[in-house]
């Protein structure tokens, strides 16, 4: 085994047969010709195995761009990375032990990273075209390249950088026993599409951190449901569906957003809308009624034109009986149907002032027929906060209501309300991806806003399938600081990836590793993963140098 340690395990060694991916090849099609400075150039680093200019996921991802880019006036290049991008096949056995062993960072596999590093942040830094800007992306292997990249690349000259299947994929907000993730708090911003909600690094580890600070709103990630390299799952078919997921089709309505803001030209091309009003008809509203039925008008308007739909519903409060209800439906509702609904609605009654909003619109998300695949958005306009728990039989609170929106697709909320009210629905809207506009010109920028959301898939799921997390806890490691070392342990599983200084050495069935002929100028950390049917656990670490504290089971929530 190559390297300056020798791991002897004393159970069965197993060299995961997960990372003996077959290249995907698809019919040969050339890049777009462009000026010789084109205004945008798209680079993309295929994955492992890809053929330059034949890889499959480098045509969807060209494909899916240029549809809308011809509609843009600008000029633009696609280009497909020069780099190796080596192959992890069953005749590439011993790229694969590279890639294992080197954690992506080492042999052939890191070589080739390192080659498409380089030749990326030669084109983007010092290309003649200086007035180019330039969109990256790239899938597995090439996906390594650009978030390796990008604390070297010039920002000013990037527009925007999307990866899909990064084995070197960094959220934090899905790290330990119960994630942040998991109850939709505090998502990285560049998560733009990864499902599972416990996914914390990639399998070779993480570029920390991974999206630089100058870098902040350029740079998206999407990973698939069970991705075995950027998920907590082990699967590898997830890795391969990136083209049949449509993945690179959601991405593209990103990307061409921020190219259209980068040049300041109307983005014509977005998702399908499907846009909820709900509008506060207690008598408190008798005062500004009107002004918002003019708003509410205007929001309509302009997302029927852009082919969206819209749905009209007023509510009130449930103590005096009153029910949401519907005056315009999906199906049947345009603009002259949805200015009857208007008319209808009369500010009356309300005996307090927070009103039945979280139970309304929890019927309102239940009762209309959201269209698969649209941008799905809940307008609230108000004068007042609403009542938690409400006042329905199921004391429904503010987390029902969010949960119900994730699983919807998800429902982002959008509140238009009194300055006044603006702290009230501060947690509503952040945990459902909204805003709040408080006068006309905000509200104005907040259509303008809605029209332009992309996110037709949901950033994260709050649970997946319930799985049972495996986990490990190391009980004694025995010879520190010298030229061998013991580590017993205990996986729930059964089973553990080995991993030696960023090294991934394979799978061991047993409870004891013994690390001999280590490199003393090294700092020597031992990563043990524990991993199940379909899942893994979190890495346990133990310094194999030095003065030691056992850990007993950081990964399980107890002491």
């Amino acid at each position: 085994m190559r390297g300056k340690f020798f791991v002897k395990i004393k159970m069965r060694f197993v060299v995961a047969a997960l990372f003996l991916l077959p290249a995907t090849i698809a019919p040969a099609v050339k890049t777009v010709e462009a000026a010789m400075c084109p205004d945008v150039r798209l680079v993309f680093a295929r994955g492992s195995g890809g053929e330059r200019w034949e890889d499959a996921n480098y045509l969807a991802y060209k494909t899916a761009l240029e549809n809308k880019l011809m509609l843009s006036g600008l000029s633009y290049e696609f280009i497909d990375l020069d780099y190796p991008a080596v192959g992890i096949g069953l005749d590439k056995i011993d790229v694969a032990l590279g890639a294992l062993m080197g954690s992506g960072d080492a042999y052939e596999f890191g070589e080739s990273v390192k080659r498409g590093v380089k030749n990326l942040d030669k084109m983007v830094n010092n290309g003649a075209c200086v007035s180019t800007k330039y969109v990256i992306g790239g899938y597995s292997q090439g996906a390594m390249v650009v978030s390796k990249a990008l604390p070297s690349l010039r920002a000013d000259r990037i527009i925007y950088a999307a990866t899909f299947g990064d084995p070197k994929i960094y959220l934090p907000e899905g790290k330990g026993v119960m994630p942040a993730a998991c109850r939709g708090a505090n998502l990285s911003d560049y998560r733009m599409y990864v499902p599972d909600c416990r996914a914390y690094k990639g399998l070779l580890g993480a570029y920390i951190p991974y999206e630089p600070a100058d870098f902040m709103g350029k740079v998206g990630t999407w990973c698939n449901k069970r991705d075995v390299f950027c998920s907590s799952h082990l699967n590898v078919k997830d890795h391969v569906s990136y083209i049949a997921d449509n993945l690179y089709e959601d991405a593209s309505r990103v990307i061409y957003d921020k190219i259209c803001q980068e040049f300041g030209i109307e983005n014509t091309v977005s998702s399908p809308h499907d846009t909820a009003i709900l509008i506060d008809s207690t008598g408190s509203m008798a005062r500004m009624i009107d002004e918002y039925k003019n708003q509410a008008r205007v929001l309509a308007e302009r997302t029927l034109a852009a082919g969206g739909r819209v749905a009209l519903y007023d509510y009130r409060d449930y103590q005096d009986g009153y029910v949401p209800r519907q005056r315009c439906p999906f199906e049947t509702c345009d603009l002259t149907s949805f200015e009857a609904g208007l008319e209808e609605i009369v500010a009356d009654g309300g005996t307090d002032t927070p009103e039945s909003l979280l139970a309304s619109s929890f019927v309102v998300m239940q009762e209309l027929n959201w269209k698969i695949g649209s941008t799905k958005s809940i307008v609230v306009l108000t004068d007042a906060g609403y009542h938690e728990p409400d006042f329905d039989l199921n004391r429904t609170t503010r987390l029902d209501v969010v949960a119900l929106s994730k699983q919807i697709d998800p429902v982002n909320f959008y509140i238009v309300t009194t300055a006044e009210n603006t702290a009230a629905y501060a947690d509503l809207v952040a945990e459902t991806d909204g805003r709040v506009a408080t006068t006309v010109d905000e509200l104005t920028e907040l259509t303008d806003y809605i029209l332009r959301r992309y996110d037709s898939l949901p950033r994260v799921e709050e649970s997946f399938d319930n799985a049972i997390i495996p986990t490990l806890a190391v009980e004694s490691v025995s010879g520190a600081g010298s030229a061998e070392v013991l580590v017993k342990f205990t996986a729930s599983s059964g089973r553990a990836l080995v991993i030696l200084n960023d090294a991934i050495l394979g799978v061991v069935e047993g409870i004891e590793v013994t690390v001999t002929g280590l490199d003393m100028t090294q700092e020597n950390i031992l990563q043990l993963v524990p991993l199940g049917d379909d899942v893994r656990g979190e890495a346990v670490e133990v310094n194999l140098v030095g003065t030691l504290t056992v850990p007993k089971a950081p990964n399980t929530g107890k002491n």
